[in-house]
């Protein structure tokens, strides 16, 4: 989930920053600090979106920058147990499919593509479903529900399931309700 969170933190601006004047110094040395890092409390920290407080500077003896108590905010991403997500398919090995969720990447197992058997095709790279026929490649869209999250030092595990009703790839979804709609209008007939 996306969240905005406010931090309070002391950071350090080197002399190479001066020149750009305190607020923007300040932002800039917070960006180098956090942007991009997986905090296990807090998420993958995408950006520093505003500077709200600058405390007095502090300089320490053979340390030629000035430190700041600054309290700020950023946007974070950090995935949810039982979230629903949705993402595109970057690449389907024979264990199951991997999903970008925007800044992390999730992982459907082969036994939660779809609540039907499955079968692989390692020339083309393509689950199949027995009685559905539905099929998932490299590139189509899914939704997903979160069934697992671990933090493993500066990456995060998501383990996905799209065996639930209105998950899966957006196509078969579509053509499942398309079915459904034909099914209920021929019952009325």
């Amino acid at each position: 989930m996306y969240k905005i969170i406010e931090v309070v933190d002391d950071v350090r601006v080197p002399p190479s920053k001066f020149e750009f004047g305190l607020e923007q110094s300040v932002k800039a040395s917070l960006m180098d600090k956090w942007e991009g890092i997986i905090d296990k409390s807090m998420g993958v920290i995408l950006v520093v979106t505003d500077v709200k407080k600058i405390g007095d500077g502090r300089i320490f003896a053979g340390d030629g920058a000035v430190h700041y108590d600054v309290q700020f905010d950023m946007l974070v991403y950090r995935p949810e147990q039982h979230e629903i997500v949705l993402g595109e398919v970057i690449d389907v090995t024979e264990f199951g499919a991997f999903m970008r969720l925007g800044p992390v990447d999730g992982m459907v197992h082969v036994s939660q593509i779809m609540d039907d058997f499955v079968s692989y095709d390692r020339k083309n790279a393509i689950f199949t479903g027995k009685e559905s026929k539905h099929r998932l490649k490299d590139g189509d869209v899914m939704r997903a529900r979160i069934i697992s999250v671990s933090v493993s030092g500066r990456e995060y595990k998501i383990g996905l399931t799209a065996r639930q009703p209105n998950l899966g790839c957006l196509d078969w979804i579509k053509e499942d309700k398309e079915k459904g709609r034909k099914r209920s209008s021929s019952k009325r007939d």
